[in-house]
């Protein structure tokens, strides 16, 4: 009997936290279509920009290693 309390339980805690996570859905704010398609922009732009950052970087070492070598 102790075996299927603990099952009992273990599922109470799973339908539970299901419940749980659900309630904090509807909580959240979902961003709007314009504001999605900025913050998108935004984040490519990030990316771009990094990119282009660490392969002026990677060019600039491997003229230092070459100059050295």
């Amino acid at each position: 009997m102790a075996f299927l309390a603990k099952l009992k339980q273990g599922f109470g805690t799973t339908f539970s936290f299901f419940a749980d996570s659900w309630a904090e859905l509807k909580k959240v704010r979902w961003p709007s279509r314009k504001e999605l398609t900025s913050y998108t922009i935004v984040v490519l732009v990030t990316i771009i920009l990094v990119t282009i950052y660490f392969w002026v970087l990677d060019i600039g070492i491997s003229e230092l290693v070459e100059l050295v070598v």
